[in-house]
């Protein structure tokens, strides 16, 4: 900037300017949902109903003190000066109800999603060893159950339909791994807005109950980088808890793109 102090840069924001603004479409996040849900006939009304159910799915990982959590969220401790502070749970996860929903207004003119409908900015971080079975059995806690990643899967859309893409790259990485929908026992997505669940089970047939058990970034956020690894465990978890099976993840990304990948558990 050529007018700051000392010729200081423009700032920049990684997180809001990634939502805001894609310099390939040159639309912001939620205008590619607009687009979708426009094109597609997507109302307000099944957003929300949408929004009410992935809440719901949600709080079955609060359920006894947080069991599904526990199996793979780790507490974090620190200090900040000399306080110190403990992170053990998910922060920032505002309750949706059916009468809050219906007070909101689309964020765009004319428009169907509200901040109801679609993800938050987040925090987070997540890990994941990928190794040969013989030394995933040696650093399980409880005996290895067997993850194999059996294909990936990449699609692109047409420039600004964002909430599209992850059809098409779910089946790609579907057909490359030699199985189909109905193979398939739960699917996790990075759906940042609801949009993008209702176009997904609309084109694929597959119930929404039986997509995002137990939560998604569209109830607890975006932390953009992590949050494709921490859907993957909890797809695993969730696979490990009714027996094993194929579990398939997907995610939209930037303005027109997604990726898949098809995990077999046990």
């Amino acid at each position: 900037s050529r007018s700051a102090p000392g010729g200081r840069g423009a700032a920049e924001d990684p997180v809001l300017d990634s939502f805001g603004h894609d310099p390939f479409a040159r639309l912001s996040m939620t205008a590619t949902a607009e687009n979708v849900a426009r094109a597609a006939g997507i109302t307000l009304s099944e957003q929300h109903d949408v929004t009410l159910l992935r809440h719901a799915q949600y709080q079955r990982a609060l359920d006894d003190d947080r069991a599904f959590q526990r199996r793979y969220l780790l507490p974090v401790e620190g200090k900040a000066g000399k306080k110190p502070w403990r992170l053990d749970a998910d922060e920032g996860v505002h309750p949706a109800t059916k009468e809050g929903l219906q007070g909101l207004k689309p964020v765009l003119d004319s428009g169907t999603v509200t901040y109801g409908s679609q993800t938050h900015p987040a925090d987070g971080n997540a890990g994941m060893v990928v190794t040969t079975k013989d030394r995933a059995r040696e650093l399980s806690r409880d005996g290895a159950v067997p993850v194999r990643v059996l294909a990936f899967g990449s699609a692109r859309v047409d420039k600004g339909f964002m909430p599209q893409a992850p059809v098409p790259a779910a089946r790609q990485a579907l057909e490359r791994a030699n199985i189909a929908f109905s193979d398939v026992k739960a699917i996790k997505s990075h759906n940042p807005f609801a949009v993008s669940d209702v176009y997904f089970t609309r084109e694929t047939g597959f119930p929404l109950e039986r997509t995002n058990n137990f939560g998604c970034s569209l109830v607890y956020g975006h932390p953009q980088g992590p949050t494709g690894m921490r859907a993957l465990i909890e797809l695993i978890e969730e696979l490990a808890l009714v027996g094993g099976g194929y579990g398939l993840f997907t995610g939209c990304a930037a303005g027109d793109t997604a990726m898949a990948v098809v995990v077999k558990v046990g």
